[in-house]
């Protein structure tokens, strides 16, 4: 009987050669792969693409689906980021399926105050646990059989035992932030002593679920380098790949004939974009003002408080949330961040710098990003910093230019959409080859 040899190589578009030598003669086969499938979880509908988080899981999504996968989007639909269901039904048309369950999670003043006494996990996961989503958890499981289960959230890992009940699939966490350093960063911040009780306790449920959480999955995706050392400095998880937010460059808009003004735009229910604007118009904005009278401060987001929208501040403009984030950011060349806590890494800065504004931001803001301060943007660690870095900006503008090109130049090298997305595909494929040998 002759020996028959053969080779698979890969090709992308779902398919395969299959080279074979047989009775010296050399044959080759094109063959149909199975279409790799994906069920990602959030606990929040992905839209609208205006904030951090919304983008960083609509760029996962993206990436899949351009690859060649098979995508099921199951999502909460929370009571507070609520879509109405004439809109969800006009969302992401092009995967393979997509549905949401209406989840309840408002903060309740009498779960927070039961949680803290008589729990030992955090009031934020047991907001996401919901049976009607647990039982189209385990619908959609049995019936799509995905070879990958996608978690966006840490706070959905409560569903891991049915996840692991009702398939054999690859669990992958993907980690937005090392949430409990938001919470600790609040806590340090905070001068009210019942808050910092509260934040310090709150800091360590949540810090002792997420660890216990990372263990569970077979592949974390933290969002920082940073991030994925403290993971790996505190547990001893499975597998992880470093995978930052990436870009679109196609999408970027270009400027508008823009203005030496400032800006900043995020979802102001995170506390921390809330707490930092705070700050910096109370500490920083006086001294900027008194510097440089002329210059102008707008700042737009989803949510926006009450106390920020009567503001009556010489040279501030609150414009609360925008119908188009691109045009509001288009006219202006300068991105203030005034971070002071969180881990993960701010999507707006990278979008800022790929437009080609010039960032001035904290130690936590650019925490993430690979970008080197005074070549890629300015640091600002107190208010006289963020006076300063203006001060530059307006008497410099050429070397400021200069400064956000450089910045532009970094995002498209190391954080395209495409190359980002094939850095995950091909290490689940490496797990799923490890998985597939083990069951042969």
């Amino acid at each position: 009987m002759a020996k028959v040899q053969g080779v698979k190589t890969l090709i992308p578009g779902s398919c395969f050669i299959l080279i074979a030598i047989k009775s010296g003669k050399l044959s080759i086969l094109v063959a149909e792969m199975a279409q790799r499938k994906i069920l990602i979880l959030t606990n929040r509908i992905p839209y609208p693409l205006k904030d951090g988080g919304n983008l960083a899981m609509n760029a996962m999504i993206e990436g899949y689906q351009r690859s060649g996968w098979a995508v099921y989007l199951l999502a909460m639909n929370t009571s507070r980021h609520f879509i109405e269901q004439g809109l969800l039904k006009k969302l992401f048309t092009r995967l393979f399926a997509f549905e949401w369950v209406d989840v309840d999670n408002r903060l309740k003043i009498a779960d927070i105050i039961r949680n803290y006494f008589f729990s030992k996990e955090p009031e934020h996961a047991k907001r996401f646990s919901n049976e009607a989503f647990r039982e189209k958890l385990k619908n959609v499981l049995t019936s799509f059989k995905p070879d990958v289960v996608q978690v966006e959230s840490v706070y959905l890992s409560t569903y891991l035992p049915v996840i692991h009940q009702y398939s054999p699939a690859v669990t992958v966490l993907r980690m937005h932030n090392v949430e409990y350093q938001i919470w600790h960063g609040l806590a340090n911040k905070h001068t009210n002593p019942v808050k910092r009780i509260y934040f310090n306790s709150l800091t360590k449920r949540i810090r002792d679920f997420e660890r216990g959480a990372w263990k569970k999955y077979d592949l974390l995706l933290p969002i920082t380098e940073k991030d994925a050392q403290l993971v790996g400095r505190l547990e001893d998880v499975n597998n992880m790949v470093v995978i930052p937010f990436s870009i679109d460059i196609e999408k970027i808009k270009a400027a508008n004939n823009e203005k030496w003004v400032g800006y900043h735009i995020g979802a102001m229910d995170w506390i921390a974009n809330r707490e930092g604007i705070r700050w910096f118009l109370e500490k920083a904005w006086p001294k900027i003002h008194q510097a440089e009278p002329g210059f102008e401060f707008y700042f737009a987001g989803r949510h926006m408080p009450e106390e920020f929208k009567k503001l009556n501040i010489d040279g501030v403009h609150c414009v609360a949330e925008v119908p188009d984030a691109d045009a509001f950011i288009a006219d202006k060349k300068i991105l203030i961040v005034p971070l002071w806590s969180g881990g993960g890494i701010r999507v707006k800065i990278l979008e800022a710098m790929a437009a080609g504004k010039v960032v001035i931001t904290t130690t936590y803001g650019i925490k993430g990003i690979e970008a080197r301060q005074g070549v890629h943007y300015l640091l600002a660690r107190k208010p006289d910093d963020f006076t300063r870095g203006v001060k530059w900006c307006l008497d410099n503008k050429p070397a400021a230019e200069e400064m956000a090109r450089k910045a532009q130049q970094l995002i498209m090298e190391n954080y395209e959409s495409g190359k980002i997305i094939k850095r995950v595909t091909n290490e689940i494929e490496s797990l799923l080859a490890g998985k597939q040998e083990r069951d042969v």
